[in-house]
Order: C-alpha cells, then structure tokens, then sequence
C-alpha cells in the first residue's frame, strides 16, 4: 500500500493576540515558508491497529499508546476515525517533520495536527473537508494550549488570510495589495498555554484596566482589517507599533522582543510588534520589499536566531 503525505503551513498573528481569547477580533495569515509535513504509510510487521510515531525534531520514535491519553496526537487519531467513520486503523507508521519553530507563536502543534488528519485520512481512503480539519486541529490544540481561541487551527486548516473572532464565524480577509512581512526569531520558547494563563489571572485582579486594553487592541485591528481590504498596506506600520505598545502594557513583551521591534524600525521598517503569545518567540516587522534585507541584518545583529520573509495576498 502506498505511503500517503500532507503538509499545513504556519501562521502569524498579524493584530489581536491576546485579546482574541476576550472576544475581540484577531486577524491572521498562512506562512507557507514555513512547513509541518506527515507521512502515513503501512507497517505490516507490526500488530494490528499499532500507530508508531516518529518525529526527529521532537525526538519522538516509539508507539501511540504509549503516549498519555489525553496527549494531542491521540486527539488527531481519535478525531480522523470518527470523521471518517472507520472503527479501527491497521498497523501505520506516521512520520512528522516540520520546519516550523516550537513555542514560537507561528501555530507548530496546529499545523501538525492538521497535516496529520489530511494524510492519515487519506491513507485511509478518505477526504477530510477544511473544516472537519480545523475541528480535529482544534481538539489537538487544546491538548498543546489548554483554552486556545481557535484562530491557530483555522487559518492553517483554510491556508488563507482570516478575521477571527472567538465562538463566531470566521471570515476570509481580502488582500488586493500583497505586502512584506519580515518575522524574526528571539530564540526563546514561550509557550502560548502558560502567557495565557498569566494573563487570565491579572486580569481576574484587574477587569477594567485589562478589558480597556483589549478594547484598544480590538480598535487597532479593525483599522487593520480596514487597511488591508482597501489596499491602504502602509498604514499597517503605525498601527503594529500602536499594538505592539498595548501588548507591551499587557506585559506579554520582554527585552528580547522590544530590542527586535527597535532594531526593525531603526532599519527602516514601516512598523514592528510581537506576534502570539509573548515573552518569547516570534516578532514581525512590515517592510518594502527593497528593504527587507537590511531589515533582516539588522534583526540578526540585535539577536535575532533567524529570519523568514513572506508575502501576504490571497490564496485559493
């Protein structure tokens, strides 16, 4: 029987970190650049209904039920057998690889998750819909995150730029003028579940002055949203440094990023804020195209420990 593969691409938070999970509007993008691919293939010496991991970015080579029940690729099992209606998977090997940064704000445990349903569906002779993908990543995630706000799992299952808003339907953001996007690397994991979770209890300590925040950070993306649909891509500078500020006051930056977002404007980006959860991760800069190899120098002298460039525009 042949070997079957998908891949899922990253995402990056454009506007709205944070203050998604409270409701307020998020906006995000696909970054192809960046790749989970899952290979599912039969193992006939093996006994049947045996599911053998394998992932050498996690070091990970031994069998699925030795995993927790509760861990997230159980979650991505479970959720492709019941919507495919197959009651018992025969003997698999799943291989994962990904290029994409762990803990570092551009969706690692969504992609995965969502590559691995379309490819272990398909072995099964199956085609699972976008959003029964979206689903089954979304249960995975919530394994990875514990209360995710689901924009992680959408925008990789539908590979388009999205609007988002928690528990409301989702919609596919129009992109007539592509723009440059440099996204930069501190080096530091930072796990979306524990920022979050800090940030949930200062808020309990303090609603008004966090729901003000969120509030503001809402007006930023829908101006955002705004920008980018009318082709007014320039505009988008000014208000990743006004979102930026506002996650600063969060407390969700730190040295590393605010040194990165400094460094990316002194070098001549149009704008730069933290991207995801915080602390830690990922930074994106907008640029022009002609600057973006200066901007990325510049990222790597203040520290950076790699750089990816993209394009945002419509897909599909």
């Amino acid at each position: 029987m042949p070997a079957f593969a998908a891949s899922a691409p990253g995402k990056i938070i454009l506007f709205g970190e944070h203050a998604v999970v409270y409701g307020r509007p998020a906006i995000a993008v696909p970054v192809t650049q960046v790749q989970a691919r899952v290979t599912v293939s039969a193992n006939p010496a093996a006994p049947q209904g045996q599911v053998w991991l394998t992932s050498r970015e996690t070091r990970l080579d031994g069998p699925l039920n030795a995993l927790p029940a509760d861990h997230a690729f159980q979650a991505v099992v479970q959720g492709v057998l019941e919507a495919t209606g197959v009651a018992r998977l025969p003997a698999v090997r799943i291989q994962i690889s990904s290029t994409i940064p762990v803990a570092a704000g551009l969706g690692s445990g969504a992609a995965v998750a969502a590559a691995m349903a379309r490819a272990l569906a398909a072995f099964l002779g199956r085609r699972l819909s976008d959003e029964q993908v979206s689903e089954i990543a979304y249960q995975a995630d919530r394994k990875f995150h514990g209360a995710p706000s689901g924009i992680d799992n959408t925008v990789i299952a539908y590979a388009r730029p999205i609007c988002f808003v928690k528990g409301q339907p989702f919609q596919f953001l129009a992109v007539p003028v592509p723009f440059s996007l440099v996204i930069a690397h501190t080096g530091i994991a930072s796990p979306t579940a524990a920022v979050v979770s800090d940030v949930r209890l200062r808020r309990e300590a303090n609603p008004p002055a966090f729901d003000r925040l969120f509030d503001a950070i809402a007006q930023v993306a829908a101006q955002a949203r705004q920008a980018i649909e009318t082709g007014q891509v320039t505009q988008l500078g000014p208000l990743m440094n006004r979102n930026h500020a506002l996650l600063q006051e969060l407390t969700v930056s730190c040295p590393e990023l605010d040194r990165l977002v400094t460094a990316a404007t002194t070098a001549g980006a149009l704008g730069a804020k933290l991207s995801g959860g915080g602390r830690g991760g990922n930074m994106i800069a907008l640029v022009e195209p002609d600057r973006a190899g200066a901007v990325e120098a510049a990222l790597r002298a203040a520290g950076a420990v790699h750089t990816i460039r993209t394009t945002v525009a419509e897909s599909r």
